[in-house]
């Protein structure tokens, strides 16, 4: 019984430690992680392919959440960008899910990113999750609500 109580606690700890290098090696989001040319992009496309369901100034509309305030930075801050990226590319446009490309999706973001007040960088938010997995979403020093 000894021998299963040790390989736990070994396992528990090294979990832990796990989770405590992964928060080391995190860059948040308000560090500047998209550039505004990248933003630019991103309005332009979420005008053409989101406006439509998720409202011209990211309010959201019926069963299409807010991009943009608190309720956006509730569900999303704490959580990597990856998972907003992921979402996006494969659920996104609801009338079309999966068609936007990796690039788009990243675009996108960096744009909801701009809307939230987060600011911008010198390098473009990578359109790959596992750059992507990295990048924390935080708060915004100016988010909208606060």
């Amino acid at each position: 019984m000894r021998p299963i109580f040790a390989l736990l606690l070994g396992v528990a700890i090294c979990g832990g430690v796990s989770n405590v290098v992964h928060a080391q090696d995190s860059t948040p989001a308000s560090s500047g992680v998209y550039t505004e040319q990248q933003a630019a992009r991103g309005s332009a496309l979420y005008q053409s392919k989101c406006a439509s369901c998720h409202g011209a100034d990211l309010s959201g509309g019926g069963t299409s959440p807010a991009l943009a305030g608190p309720d956006f930075l509730a569900n999303w801050t704490g959580r990597p960008v990856a998972a907003l990226f992921d979402t996006i590319h494969k659920t996104m446009p609801a009338d079309q899910p999966g068609t936007l490309t990796t690039q788009q999706a990243a675009d996108l973001i960096a744009f909801l990113l701009r809307a939230n007040r987060f600011p911008a960088g010198k390098t473009e938010l990578p359109a790959d999750t596992v750059h992507l997995k990295h990048i924390l979403m935080d708060q915004a020093p100016s988010a909208p609500g606060n």
